[in-house]
């Protein structure tokens, strides 16, 4: 007999089927992973649905085998021990008892279902509290909604009161009877849009907004006159909002929402003028387009964003950056795609205006001074001669008492005017400072010294001012010598096409001695005469021309330049261009070391104000801005950068040059970083180092500049692991604790002979040594013996010559050479012997070879090394 329990107890039945414990829910398990393999098996059970009060109960389906049954929290836990409820219930059935695992398994599920209860009790509670407070909050805006209708109407109704009391006095005092036709319209349109009629109700609210100003009645007959009306209680003009709309601002009853935020911005921006839907007026330039522009300075040009530019690009198929330089082919599509019109123009156009403005003879009215250049060979008094001219001492300021650099004078003449004097070195490796010299001068003066004669230099010098097409003053110096030849002087000019007026030639001569100050006021009246000869005048108004004689990087006052100014006049506060550099002039100093606020023509001045040192040889120009000279200077650095990668690509011409790279691919690099005061003497350097090589050695220069050495500079020739070479300048204190830290080589020089020596004996070093072989003598083999722990010894008698042991061999066999090495072992009677001479026998044994055979021949030699030298 089975019990009745109810719905939600759990059920124990006694059938014919085994004995079933019914949960309220299912039951399964699942794995979870985790991380680093963790899993977990979890019960999940599945709850049937909630029944209300007075819903039939739903049958529980029977799970017989559920590994976790769901516990209700006032069901009875398990039983642990068997139990024989077939004894209580009469039946004689006996449940299967359950098995530890089984058991531990209905704890684990009993202790999980718990928790789950009361984390369920808890969400349940939170969800409670959530739905309490909105249920809070909505009934609070009822609340103040029904109050804010309520004050709504009582207003209304407040109002419709006012205006029927209004209409009331009125037809008490006027008369309801006589009320005129227009007085009852009247009448009738003060109504209220709540109290005008059902059927026109738009209407009514239109009149009664209208109805604003004070109304009059007229009586027939009688003047027509204001009529009184109380005064209505207006409608309080609600605040405009500001800010914006916020839960409690939308909430509250005394404001009301009239314009969003959104009309409110629209409103500023038109009264700031800012319309971004109107379409802006396109702006259609002339654009100006060179043979290679960037995308940034195209746009600039067109007035376009490069984000356009960069977009069309990309439609065309080119992936470009703002950065990228396009040809001038691709930025004129560009261009006319965007409506604008083109006017191509050559790189090299930046460059028009500067020096090939027209000379107007007929501005040229001012007389300047000559331009005169010494030259001549080293050692021959040009620099003495200048002293001379000038009562100063500069000789004793050049290291050796040789010029190393330009130096540009002004001299006093006799007539009452000055001569600008131009010093050039004449040393062979300042053969581009000579020419330099040669260039901007208007005479040239050919020192030769009667001693010595016609040299290699004063060839070069009388080279250089035919190729000027300049006059020649040729001086004769060191008159004073005992062993002085002018005679031979003059003879020997003969040779080079120079005939003097001695001899019959238009060439002016004079006889100097700078030392005994001999016929120097000569030297200057000839120089006059040349001048006045050359009617030598200039225009000193227009903007200044010059030429950079030298250039140098002080450390005080920054990049230094030697000009001398060839037309105008260059004052302080020009922009100027030389070569890749640019600048403001902020201070000009003359010769004699003196601030000068501008130099005239033929005036030599040292400039200061360079953004970094010109070459030297530059020409120097005045630019009217900024605009323009970094115009010039970018075109001319770009192209000096093309020529240093065409040299360093080495590209392939002919087939000679092609030989020529190819002997040159071997060659062994000496590097080197060279550092001068000056342009001028950096250049003699480079040029002189340049020379030194051969085919299988040769400087390699790696960085040259101006100026101390940095330790930017050891830190290059750190990692070539070349020298540095240091000319009239010193290494920075960092720079040298850097380089003898890492034990780089710095050399210091001030005589440009001992630097090209010092550097040609370490290139001497990198050349192999040459080997030279001398005969000693020959001998042949007559019988082989075979040796037990010697090996194969061979019987020889030598034929000519002598045999030394240890000295290099030749096997020869039938005029072949089959073996070279070293004699090991020379015997003589069993004796050893340190060499047998000819017409003796001896037994030879050779090092690591033993295939001797009779009638060979054995040529014996010694090798000796030679070290070559450049």
């Amino acid at each position: 007999m089975a019990e009745t329990k109810t719905p939600g107890d759990k059920t124990l039945s006694v059938g014919s089927k085994t004995l079933s414990l019914k949960p309220r829910a299912e039951t399964g398990t699942v794995r979870q992973s985790f991380s680093h393999g963790r899993t977990k098996q979890v019960v999940v059970e599945k709850k049937p649905k909630r029944r209300l009060p007075g819903e039939a109960p739903a049958a529980v389906e029977t799970k017989p085998a559920a590994p976790a049954p769901k516990a209700a929290p006032a069901a009875p836990q398990a039983p642990a021990a068997p139990t024989r409820l077939g004894a209580q219930r009469g039946a004689g059935v006996l449940l299967r008892s359950l098995t530890e695992e089984e058991r531990n398994a209905r704890a684990s599920a009993l202790a999980d279902s718990k928790v789950r209860e009361v984390e369920e009790r808890r969400i349940a509670e939170e969800e409670a509290a959530r739905r309490a407070a909105r249920e809070a909050a909505e009934r609070t805006e009822r609340e103040a909604a029904e109050a804010r209708k309520t004050a709504e109407d009582e207003r209304r109704r407040h109002e419709e009161e006012t205006k029927k009391k209004a209409e009331q006095e009125a037809k008490k005092r006027f008369g309801e009877g006589e009320t005129s036709p227009a007085a009852a319209q009247q009448t009738t349109t003060a109504r209220t849009p709540a109290s005008a009629p059902a059927a026109r109700p738009a209407v009514a609210a239109t009149e009664a907004d209208e109805d604003e100003g004070p109304r009059q009645v007229r009586r027939p007959g009688s003047p027509a006159r204001p009529a009184v009306a109380p005064k209505v209680a207006a409608r309080p003009a609600t605040e405009k909002r500001r800010g914006r709309l916020t839960l409690v601002t939308a909430l509250n009853a005394d404001e009301v929402r009239e314009r969003s935020v959104a009309s409110f911005r629209r409103r500023t921006q038109r009264l700031k003028g800012h319309h971004a839907d109107e379409p802006k007026e396109k702006l259609v330039r002339e654009v100006t387009i060179p043979e290679a522009i960037t995308i940034q300075e195209l746009a600039n040009r067109m007035s376009e964003r490069a984000v356009d530019v960069i977009r069309l690009l990309m439609k065309q198929g080119q992936m470009v950056k703002i950065t990228d330089v396009v040809d001038a082919d691709t930025a004129q599509l560009v261009a006319e795609e965007l409506g604008h019109t083109v006017k191509r123009v050559a790189e090299s156009d930046v460059e028009e205006g500067l020096f090939d403005v027209a000379d107007d003879h007929a501005t040229d009215t001012v007389p300047r001074s000559p331009v005169v250049t010494v030259m001549g060979h080293v050692d021959h008094g040009k620099t003495s001669l200048l002293d001379a001219l000038r009562s100063a001492n500069v000789v004793s300021g050049e290291a050796g008492g040789i010029t190393q650099h330009i130096g540009a004078y002004q001299v006093d003449a006799p007539s009452g005017g000055k001569i600008t004097f131009i010093d050039t070195p004449g040393h062979a490796a300042f053969t581009a400072m000579r020419a330099r010299g040669a260039k901007v001068t208007d005479v040239v003066i050919l020192v030769v010294a009667a001693d010595d004669g016609v040299m290699p230099q004063t060839v070069e010098a009388i080279n250089h001012a035919k190729a000027a097409k300049v006059p020649m003053i040729v001086a004769i110096n060191k008159i004073d010598k005992a062993d002085a030849k002018p005679e031979r002087v003059r003879t020997e000019l003969l040779q080079h096409e120079v005939q003097v007026e001695s001899m019959g030639g238009e060439v002016l001569e004079v006889e100097v001695s700078a030392k005994n100050k001999t016929n120097l006021d000569k030297l200057l009246e000839l120089i006059s005469l040349q001048a006045e000869l050359l009617d030598l005048k200039t225009n000193p108004d227009r903007p200044a021309e010059g030429t950079v004689i030298e250039a140098k990087l002080d450390r005080g006052r920054g990049p230094v330049a030697t000009v001398l100014v060839q037309r105008g006049t260059l004052h302080v506060g020009d922009i100027i261009v030389a070569g890749a550099e640019m600048g403001r002039v902020r201070a000009l100093i003359s010769d004699k070391g003196e601030t000068v606020t501008e130099a005239g023509p033929a005036v030599p001045v040292e400039v200061l104000g360079f953004n970094g040192p010109p070459e030297a040889g530059d020409r120097l120009a005045v630019v009217e801005n900024e605009a323009r000279a970094r115009q010039v200077t970018d075109y001319r650095a770009h192209q000096r950068r093309e020529k240093q990668a065409a040299r360093a690509s080495g590209m392939r011409g002919s087939l000679e040059q092609m030989m020529s790279q190819l002997k040159t691919a071997g060659r062994k690099d000496f590097p080197l970083v060279v550092k001068a005061d000056v342009q001028g003497s950096l250049e003699a350097i480079i040029g002189s180092l340049e020379k030194l090589g051969n085919d299988e050695v040769g400087a390699r220069i790696l960085h040259a500049g101006v100026g101390g050495i940095s330790e930017s500079d050891v830190t290059l020739a750190g990692g070539f692991n070349a020298a540095i070479i240091g000319f009239n300048v010193r290494a920075h204190k960092e720079a040298a604790d850097s380089a003898k830290r890492d034990g780089i080589e710095i050399r210091y020089y001030n005589i440009i002979y001992d630097l090209v020596d010092d550097v040609k004996k370490a290139m001497s070093g990198l050349l192999t040594p040459e080997r030279r072989e001398t005969m000693l003598g020959n001998a042949q083999i007559l019988e082989i013996f075979n040796i037990s722990k010697v090996g194969k010894i061979a019987g020889c008698r030598v034929t000519d010559g002598t045999v030394e042991r240890g000295a290099n061999v030749r096997l020869i066999r039938d005029n072949v050479v089959i073996h070279e090495g070293k004699l090991s072992q020379l015997k003589r009677f069993k004796d050893d012997a340190k060499e047998v001479t000819a017409g003796q026998e001896c037994g030879m044994a050779f090092e690591n070879y033993q295939d001797m055979r009779a009638g060979d021949v054995i040529e014996c030699y010694r090798v000796e090394t030679i070290q070559r030298s450049l």
